[in-house]
């Protein structure tokens, strides 16, 4: 087990005062398990002293523009993997029933393919599973980390480590992302984006390769439980 996936899974989350005032153990963790190396320690740190030191009001629209606003750098995991598809139900239910064999209890305002949920889970595993089940989202990590560079987001550190910490192949194949990097500049084009089509939790079309072979990656001897959530 690692708390540094709960580092990272704090990082991704909503900026509220809790994370502002852990920002010293959000570092302490990360030096004392060493998973990441001193350089990445300390691109991280810029963010925790980000976190820490500027206007809460700030960073929440900061963190909304870039992660609520843009489907193209969304932190919920299925929708790269399934866009609007019934499958992207379907890949959540089953998603949902691994968190609660080990434990995980989740708020009825998150997804389960949400990316912070899914470090929490990732956290209460041994570590080399945990790194396996991080390498199939390599994928859709790396999209998010080039986004994120090309807007110069600070945020790319984070998906920066999260590679590192899933040991991912640079020259392996990688499954096809659908969604495309493309940013509306008027209103009218971000409702397009946004349209979006019912999605069904619940059986429905085949899933995806990618999300099934990450599921059946979490069917795992039982772990500790994680603490309740909510």
């Amino acid at each position: 087990m690692a708390r540094t996936f709960k580092v990272m899974a704090a990082l991704l989350s909503y900026p509220e005062s809790e994370i502002q005032a852990a920002g010293p153990e959000l570092k302490g963790v990360l030096a004392e398990e060493g998973l990441l190396s001193a350089g990445q320690q300390a691109r991280l740190g810029h963010l925790i002293d980000q976190l820490e030191s500027r206007d809460l009001y700030d960073l929440q629209e900061r963190y909304v523009g870039l992660f609520d606003r843009s489907r193209t750098l969304s932190l919920h995991l299925f929708e790269h993997v399934h866009g609007e598809s019934r499958a992207r139900g379907q890949a959540m239910v089953d998603l949902q029933n691994v968190y609660g064999e080990h434990g995980l209890e989740i708020n009825a305002k998150e997804l389960p393919d949400f990316l912070p949920l899914f470090l929490e889970f990732l956290s209460v595993l041994p570590l080399d599973e945990a790194r396996s089940l991080l390498g199939e989202t390599s994928h859709v990590l790396e999209a998010l980390r080039d986004r994120l560079r090309k807007r110069k987001s600070i945020y790319a550190a984070v998906f920066r480590s999260l590679l590192t910490l899933a040991q991912v192949d640079a020259n392996a194949d990688q499954p096809e992302i659908q969604t495309e990097d493309e940013e509306p500049d008027d209103l009218e084009a971000l409702d397009k984006a946004w349209a979006e089509e019912p999605v069904t939790f619940g059986p429905g079309e085949a899933g995806c390769n990618v999300a099934e072979k990450m599921l059946e990656k979490m069917n795992l001897p039982a772990a500790p439980a994680a603490p309740a959530r909510g």
